[in-house]
């Protein structure tokens, strides 16, 4: 009875553990596209200041490109840079919690496989 019990709570972690692991790589990959989004508003809006006030700038929508004044397009592009700041430290946030929960997770395996040598061995030979 014990025995089930255990097996079952280690596939419980096992299945929790995989969850987590996703996440976080889930996690990477939503950080390196904003990373990317804010290097791109970043050299956008660099170029933009370098331009005089009076340079014609145009927005794409689509296929479509329309005349914006410099000053509207200079915004826009900082507040994506800050958007996309405002994103990654979220995430960050997340990414660490669920790294914490992950070690949680790995030690809770740990302890259950050093309380049930039988289940530790059974493990290692599947």
């Amino acid at each position: 009875m014990a025995d089930e019990t255990n097996r079952a709570a280690f596939v419980e972690l096992q299945a929790r553990m995989i969850e987590t692991t996703g996440k976080i790589k889930q996690l990477q990959i939503q950080m390196r596209t904003k990373e990317s989004e804010k290097k791109r508003a970043y050299l956008t809006l660099e170029e933009l200041r370098q331009l005089p006030d009076d340079t014609n700038t145009y927005k794409t929508i689509g296929k479509v490109f329309i005349l914006e004044p410099r000053s509207l397009l200079a915004n826009e592009q900082e507040q994506k840079l800050n958007d996309s700041e405002t994103a990654i430290s979220s995430m960050q946030t997340s990414k660490e919690y669920l790294e914490k929960q992950l070690g949680e997770l790995e030690n809770n395996i740990r302890e259950l496989l050093q309380q049930d040598p039988v289940l530790a061995r059974q493990i290692l030979s599947i």
